[in-house]
Order: C-alpha cells, then structure tokens, then sequence
C-alpha cells in the first residue's frame, strides 16, 4: 500500500538527498583516485609520503563541506529536480576540474560549485539585488553582475531579425564587440570571453514576464562558443524551462535536436562539438542546424 510522506518532512528528505549526493560524489572521486595513486606508487622508496600527498590533493573542499551542511540543514533546495540535476552531475563526474558557467544565482549555486571540485565555476545574474543577497550569503563563489539588451516580448522579432544581419551567421558569429547582432552577448566581463567553457548551464535570466531578458541570447550565444571551441571535444550545453515556447524554440533553432543526447523533466542536455578548422560555410547561410 502507497504511503504519502508529510509534507513538512519533504524538504529534510531532499536535503538528505542532496547532502549525499555532494558527500557521496566527493567520497567517490576521492576514494578511487586515491586507490588508484596509491597503487601506482606502491613500487616505490617514497610510496607512503606520495600518497599521503595525494590524500590530502583529494580531500575536501571547503565549498564541498559548506554544501554538505548547507543542504543537510536547510528548507531551501535547488529549483532542478533530481533526475534534471543527474544529467549534469554524470558529466562533471566525468570533465571535473572543468569549467563551468552558469546562468543565474540560485538555490543550486553552492550545489553546482561542489560538484566541480577545483574547477572554474562562473555565475552570471542580472538581478541586482538576488545577486547582492547570494555572494552576501556565499562569498566564496564566483559571480558577476550583467546586464541584458533583449527583453521577451522582442523574441519573435529577434529570430526573425537574425536572418539577414550577417554579423549572426555561423560563418562570422563572435560575441565581444559584436554589436551588430542583437542576440550576441556583449559588455559581459573579460572572463566570460577568455575561457573556453566545457560545460553551460543555461537556467537564467529571466524569461516569465515580457520585459524580462529572456534566455535568446545565452541560447544563441551558448551556440556561438559550442562552435569556436578550440579544445578537444564537445561543449556540454544544458538548458532549462524547455516546457516554455521560447526556450524550446530558440533551442530547437541554435543548439539543434540533432546535438541533443538526454533529456528529463523540464531540461535539455545537448553535447555540441566544434566546427572544424577546415570546415567549408556558407557565409551567406544564416542557419545554425
């Protein structure tokens, strides 16, 4: 027989969960490379100080142990579920230390920053006063203040537009300086443009009002850095809010269905890979799948 759980013990069901979910990723990662440094080291004169060396490489991060508290002890949980936030877990466990940039402060900030141990972890907000509220609370993450130029209501307009401003095209897209395109994302901070992400998660700005930012432009642009990456490998791209016509839409025509590889709830994970070098494009196509 079905059992309902009481309401109020919901939120220490999920901050267990997610308090595992930090711990347990951390306990994973440190036993295996710790196992793995060990064993190799063994053969050696100096085996026993090396792997204590590399104990103490893996030990916990202060921003790990402040999640774990954080989530075990608190009402407040992220906006993802957990079947939306295992999609992008599996892949930093895979790429940490990686960078990772995130659209939007929130109540899964401290979760993300954790689950990329030693990485680069970015947060962009437009929200001035959440922003000032979140680092007041967090100082410890990495975060800036941005500024917008595209509000909702000028989405249809917007994908229409792109279509005959060449400065879009995916023969010529770049986004710094690039005023001419109203979807690139321009005026952000230096470090948005000089690293090369791995992973973006896309679950900001705002999008539920008309004059809100809307996501067009971290679509479009999250699309634009997918296809100038210079490492190897894809670029990890997670949008969230697919159930809403402008996200769905705005992916569907920038980050395209073919390069998308999961899904679950209300999020879209798609693995983008760069263009190649010698890759020949029409610099007349506006088209981006």
């Amino acid at each position: 027989m079905n059992t309902l759980i009481p309401s109020e013990k919901r939120w220490i069901i999920t901050g267990v969960l997610l308090a595992g979910l930090v711990g347990g990723a951390l306990l994973f990662t440190s036993f295996i490379r710790a196992a793995d440094e060990t064993l190799f080291l063994c053969s050696t004169a100096n085996a026993k100080s090396r792997a204590v060396a590399a104990a103490a490489d893996y030990a916990a991060t202060p921003i790990q142990l402040q999640a774990i508290v954080h989530y075990a002890t608190s009402t407040v949980v992220p906006q993802q579920n957990l079947a939306e936030i295992s999609i992008s877990f599996d892949i930093l466990k895979k790429l940490a230390p990686a960078n990772f940039l995130v659209f939007g402060l929130g109540r899964d900030s401290l979760m993300w920053a954790s689950l990329n141990p030693r990485g680069k972890t970015l947060f962009l907000e437009e929200d001035l006063e959440w922003f000032q509220k979140v680092t007041k609370d967090s100082p410890f993450l990495r975060a800036h203040h941005v500024r917008y130029r595209t509000q909702l209501q000028q989405a249809d307009s917007l994908l229409r537009s792109y279509k005959t401003e060449p400065n879009c095209f995916p023969a010529k897209s770049y986004l710094r300086g690039n005023e001419k395109c109203k979807l690139a994302l321009t005026g952000l901070p230096d470090e948005f443009y000089d690293t090369e992400w791995d992973l973006l998660m896309l679950d900001a700005p705002k999008g539920y009002f008309p004059e809100a930012p809307g996501r067009m432009a971290a679509i479009f642009s999250a699309a634009v850095m997918a296809r100038n990456r210079k490492k190897p490998g894809v670029t990890h791209v997670f949008l969230h809010d697919v159930n809403r016509r402008v996200e769905k839409t705005f992916a569907e025509e920038f980050l395209c269905r073919k390069y998308r590889v999961n899904a679950a709830g209300r999020l879209w994970h798609f693995a983008i890979p760069p263009v190649a070098a010698n890759a020949t494009i029409d610099s007349g196509d506006y088209r981006f799948c």
